[in-house]
């Protein structure tokens, strides 16, 4: 089996349609597949999954001591109250966050970023992503990782976290959409081992059950690392690929590596 539990779709800020990703999956031999766009699960409107088996998802923004941390939900139940009134409200902070963004850019001389970023989002999720890919179609970046590195990247003006909800509520939105919550790719945070170490314990606490040991491609002791914590705090395990679009290899639809045989898999408890 190959299992990718983290993906996303034009729905939010991948490249793909769902239909596109669902076949792109296939192609790949993915066999169990999780959407888990940001803050929105449209994809799975009236989506034809084939012969894959689908796990509904989500990937909600939270915020924990001022840092901006992912949780996806597995598992979910797509039409609860609950979930449905959650989306609502990270749309809003969504914009709020774009309009600050866009404030933070244009302070920094480089103008219509928000209507630009809108533009390319086609919706009203509008992500970092979206900012990026129009920094470098003004010519102002030379890549979307240039505009990460120089402008929306971790301590960056237009990394913006302070509109999305602390993380504990976050967790109880997934817990009422009878989902488990999963904290995602846990390095991309760029925290001590021992802040790491804290927000594990706190997402713990306010009801995290999983966390992601594997991301993409990555490095055998990054894995070994993270399924020692999975171990130690009993928490289950998850993979995914992060994917967003073909051009990115190290984040492939099920191309990435295998859980360790030591870790308990998420999706034993679907």
């Amino acid at each position: 089996m190959i299992i990718d539990l983290h993906c996303h779709t034009t729905l939010s800020d991948g490249k793909l349609t769902p239909r596109e990703l669902v076949s792109h999956a296939m192609d790949n031999g993915v066999t169990t597949l999780s959407i888990t766009d940001h803050d929105t699960v449209e994809a799975y409107d009236g989506l034809d999954t084939g012969r894959l088996h689908v796990i509904p998802g989500i990937e909600l923004s939270s915020q924990w001591r001022n840092t901006g941390i992912h949780i996806v939900g597995l598992n979910i139940d797509l039409h609860s109250t609950a979930l449905q009134e959650a989306i609502k409200r990270q749309k809003l902070a969504r914009w709020k966050r774009a309009e600050s963004i866009a404030g933070k850019l244009e302070k920094r001389g480089i103008m219509n970023t928000l209507e630009g970023a809108a533009r390319i989002a086609g919706n009203d999720n509008i992500g970092r992503p979206h900012f990026a890919r129009y920094l470098v179609e003004s010519g102002t970046c030379k890549n979307t990782g240039d505009a990460f590195s120089r402008y929306l990247g971790t301590g960056k003006s237009g990394n913006v976290d302070k509109f999305w909800p602390e993380l504990p509520e976050v967790v109880e939105w997934i817990l009422s959409a009878n989902g488990i919550a999963v904290l995602a790719h846990p390095l991309t945070y760029k925290l001590t081992r021992t802040k790491l170490s804290a927000l594990v314990d706190d997402f713990i606490n306010a009801g995290g059950r999983a966390m992601e040991v594997v991301s993409g491609k990555q490095l055998a002791k990054h894995t070994r690392d993270l399924a020692k914590i999975c171990r130690q705090k009993n928490l289950l395990a998850s993979c995914g690929s992060d994917f967003h679009q073909p051009e990115q290899s190290w984040a492939d639809l099920g191309r990435f590596p295998p859980l360790p045989r030591e870790c308990s898999p998420v999706w034993d408890y679907f």
